[in-house]
């Protein structure tokens, strides 16, 4: 079968895959620090945006965007950094991953830059008003927010947003090209109308909650 993946060129082990790639570049080595630097600091004051990766109890794992205006993580210590939760799809998958696993690997994006911040580590969830109050956006808080212990940062190279050319104007795609978030979800879940005004009025009613729940 086209694609089927075939046992004999399976990876088995870490001895394994270092074979079929040169020795790690003296510099990528070193360049992990145990915590934030003046750089790194500056960096996620200029960031809008992050995904942070979990994992629950069974192994299971989760990837999941935050964003918000330039600096809305907190930097409280050079070890210590507090993300807001702003109110989403109440999945809690995150959340509920960090009480499972407190391990958490986070990716800072700044539009136009090539390169980005990782920041691995441990978090805790807190409602801390003292600390939600460093948080507040319009004056509105968030439920609850995560601080995270930071182990290592550092920072990687710019190669994968130049192969994707992610900020690249003339990359954009036309999003009228795919449905609408909710007619894909009514897609996937076999209830989606077939009346296109009954749909428009759905799509208009997920813009309408953004409008009122971002802040």
């Amino acid at each position: 079968m086209a694609g089927a993946l075939k046992p004999e060129f399976l990876i088995a082990d870490e001895q394994e895959l270092r074979s079929l790639f040169p020795a790690t570049h003296d510099l990528a080595a070193k360049k992990s620090l145990p915590r934030l630097d003046r750089h790194a600091i500056d960096f996620i004051a200029r960031s809008p945006f992050l995904c942070i990766g979990t994992q629950a109890a069974d192994g299971r794992a989760d990837v999941s965007p935050r964003g918000d205006p330039r600096g809305f993580v907190k930097v409280l210590d050079d070890r210590t950094l507090l993300i807001p939760d702003r109110p989403g799809n109440n999945r809690l998958d995150t959340q509920s991953n960090i009480l499972a696993n407190p391990s958490v690997g986070l990716i800072f994006m700044v539009p136009g830059f090539d390169d980005t911040l990782r920041i691995n580590g441990r978090a805790v969830i807190t409602h801390d008003p003292d600390l939600l109050a460093l948080l507040a956006v319009k004056d509105r808080l968030p439920l609850t927010a995560i601080a995270v212990h930071v182990e290592e940062v550092f920072l990687h190279c710019a190669k994968a947003f130049r192969r994707s050319k992610l900020w690249d104007p003339e990359s954009r795609q036309d999003r009228s090209e795919m449905p609408s978030l909710v007619k894909i979800i009514l897609d996937q879940i076999d209830a989606a109308p077939e009346d296109p005004e009954e749909m428009k009025t759905l799509d208009e009613g997920l813009e309408e909650s953004y409008r009122k729940s971002m802040y």
